[in-house]
């Protein structure tokens, strides 16, 4: 039996096919999250795939639903990567899901260059400034300002963990998308697919997934948008389809 702390809690995923633990004293899981891992190739039956700033572990969940590649999780907040230890034992992932604790920047180093065939993070979205901009909880803070890594580092790590011809699958904010191009592209990773998210009809987007290929050629398309909910603020039957994978 998987221990539960304090303030924690069990939440579903994809009608009960798996589950994932909780706590509102952490950041919790997102739909940015799981989109990302439903937006990006994975290789199918064989490979690896590693995934920046884990936190409790969602992203390697889902991709383990698409993929039987060894997957590995990397966070570095204590709590959350033993959230994720507990996540993936709760589902009987041991054997394909591994969690490491520590910073993405010394990955390279850990895990080598040039051994992934898929790297993807949800990294965080906003750039550090003042002091006080910066939110009271260090948990959330860490998850969503550049506190403990840049996007530079995050996409210079990404080439440099994965193979050539490796794919990069990232997740952010639209006013971040010029950053996320030439920083990609500075790192000899050249973006092939973008997508804007929605939250509804006449709002303006507010995630952007983006996939790139390191040494690819250039060329990018641009994936249909996804709208979220719909007028009666319910989810919308092409976002159920992708999210719940109906």
């Amino acid at each position: 039996m998987v221990r539960l702390n304090k303030g924690e809690r069990l939440d579903y995923l994809f009608d009960k096919e798996l589950q994932v633990i909780q706590s509102h004293d952490v950041f919790s899981f997102s739909i940015d999250a799981v989109l990302l891992a439903k937006f990006t190739y994975v290789p199918i039956q064989k490979g690896k795939i590693v995934d920046l700033c884990t936190g409790n572990g969602v992203i390697p969940l889902v991709l383990s639903r698409r993929s039987r590649a060894a997957i590995t999780g990397v966070e570095i907040q204590e709590r959350l990567y033993d959230m994720a230890v507990r996540s993936v034992a709760i589902n009987n992932l041991e054997d394909q899901l591994s969690i490491i604790h520590g910073d993405l920047k010394d990955m390279p180093a850990q895990l080598g260059h040039g051994q992934y065939d898929l790297l993807t993070c949800n990294p965080p979205y906003f750039e550090t400034s003042e002091v006080e901009e910066l939110n009271v909880n260090r948990h959330y803070a860490i998850a969503r300002h550049e506190i403990m890594c840049s996007l530079d580092d995050v996409i210079r790590v990404s080439s440099q963990l994965v193979k050539q011809k490796g794919k990069v699958a990232l997740v952010h904010r639209p006013e971040r998308l010029a950053d996320l191009i030439t920083t990609m592209r500075s790192y000899r990773i050249e973006p092939k697919r973008v997508q804007m998210i929605y939250p509804k009809r006449g709002k303006e987007a507010n995630i952007v997934l983006i996939e790139g290929i390191k040494d690819g050629q250039a060329g990018m398309k641009v994936l249909p948008s996804l709208i979220v909910y719909g007028e009666d603020n319910q989810y919308t039957e092409t976002f159920k389809e992708i999210y719940y994978g109906k």
